[in-house]
């Protein structure tokens, strides 16, 4: 059993924390969002996860789990021996990761402990930022005490990340000191998952060169869709052929309107703005993310082609998260439709299980339905947006009875063209075959 504290009560912070005290570890989450913490503390969840809920109470119940605002309590009176850093590290004016929120951490680590810590980087974070954290503790220190810095990079899933903490395809850890990566290393025995240890800058490079790859795989099956619309060919046929090539895999080869959430956008410009700044010229990356922006203005060019133009028409948008079984809406396809509908002209409907309140912050003139069939009554078109379970197997007559024009334009291609024109639909999937 470690003591450990996890600064930082967001999605990476709290599923970290929840996870490390359902193995056994004594574990204080320390925010400086008082209201979340005293949330917390009443088991209410800043962010809807899966499987979370649960988790924080079974841990607070039997003692192993709790939260604070206090760097004094988290640190110290905890005796903790491992601090993580969790908190968001959001994209700056260039596309850089802005890292203020990771330097005020560092110096009030510095400014409280009172003995020996391993100060573990979970935050997505440039590389070169573990020297940049040690030096920081180091100048802010009152008196010299001994610490070290461990990259962690994190590879969660929103909508499966408390499967994805216990059961990792890989451990990632970096440091100048073994013997602090191998104590952190520990932690994760019970999970039994490769681990691999390298230096601080590897580690780091790891994390953003799989996020990377992950968004490059999903804008070259979208490339590919383009391309198969064009040619009369089916994507989602041309995905599995290729997915068969244990070199290519099936993963991440699913044509739609792109990439969204916190990681796959700001990580992709992250590294895009390191190149650049190395004088690097990151072609394939600025490829990357052109052909995920270009996918939502797709979408809109299917409504009006087949509306014959979207001023005074109704559309309804299904679906807001950016991806099923989440409420983040940070950087959601969805979002950007919707004010591209908007500036044309359209009236927009939208419903989505759980991220509507989300949305209603940050949308304007947007009516919101309660279920699919109160969304699709008298729309000119729905787009498919996210593809949450629900709306996978809906009532395919009702909607057809209900909407004014019977146009579904799926930008998850969720359903099958034939079976859809059979109900008397006009429909538009991504890269389905359609000159």
């Amino acid at each position: 059993m470690k003591r450990i504290s996890v600064i930082g009560v967001g999605y990476v912070g709290l599923v970290t924390g929840a996870c490390f005290a359902d193995l056994g570890n004594d574990v204080v989450c320390l925010d400086v969002n008082e209201e979340r913490i005293q949330n917390l503390k009443q088991g209410i969840m800043p962010i809807y996860e899966p499987g979370l809920e649960e988790v924080v109470r079974r841990n607070v119940n039997a003692g192993r789990l709790s939260f604070t605002t206090c760097y004094e309590e988290a640190i110290n009176t905890s005796k903790a021996d491992l601090v993580f850093i969790a908190v968001g590290t959001p994209e700056g004016v260039d596309g850089e990761a802005d890292l203020r929120y990771v330097r005020q951490v560092a110096e009030s680590i510095a400014a409280v402990m009172d003995h020996p810590l391993i100060i573990i980087n979970k935050s997505t974070v440039p590389v070169g930022t573990g020297d940049w954290v040690a030096d920081i503790v180091r100048a802010k220190q009152s008196r010299p005490i001994p610490f070290s810095v461990v990259s962690n990079p994190e590879f969660l899933r929103e909508g499966s990340a408390i499967f994805d903490f216990m059961n990792p395809d890989r451990i990632v850890l970096g440091s100048l000191d073994r013997d602090a990566a191998e104590t952190v290393a520990q932690l994760y025995f019970p999970l039994r998952a490769p681990i691999m240890i390298t230096d601080l800058r590897t580690a780091e490079m790891i994390k953003y060169a799989s996020n990377a790859f992950l968004a490059t795989k999903i804008s070259f099956i979208n490339e590919i869709a383009n391309i198969c619309e064009a040619l009369g060919a089916d994507v989602k046929e041309v995905a599995v052929g290729m997915g068969y090539d244990k070199r290519i895999g099936r993963a991440f080869l699913d044509a739609g309107i792109g990439y969204g959430g916190s990681c796959f956008p700001k990580d992709v410009k992250a590294l895009a703005h390191m190149a650049n700044v190395q004088g690097k010229h990151p072609q394939l990356l600025e490829a990357v993310m052109q052909i995920n922006t270009d996918q939502r203005r797709s979408v809109v060019a299917k409504v009006r082609e087949l509306l014959g133009g979207l001023r005074g028409k109704t559309v309804g948008v299904l679906g807001l998260a950016f991806k099923p079984n989440t409420d983040d809406i940070r950087e959601a396809p969805a979002l950007d439709i919707i004010a591209m509908l908007q500036r044309e002209g359209a009236h927009v409907k939208a419903y989505d299980p759980v991220a509507m309140p989300n949305a209603a912050r940050v949308v304007d003139r947007v009516s919101f339905a309660e279920d699919v069939y109160d969304l699709v009554a008298d729309c000119d078109a729905v787009v498919i947006a996210t593809e949450w379970n629900e709306f996978k197997n809906i009532d395919l007559a009702r909607v057809r009875q209900s909407m004014k024009q019977a146009v579904i334009v799926d930008g998850r291609n969720l359903y099958d063209p034939d079976l859809m024109r059979r109900y008397g639909f006009t429909y538009r999937g991504m890269g389905r075959g359609y000159a």
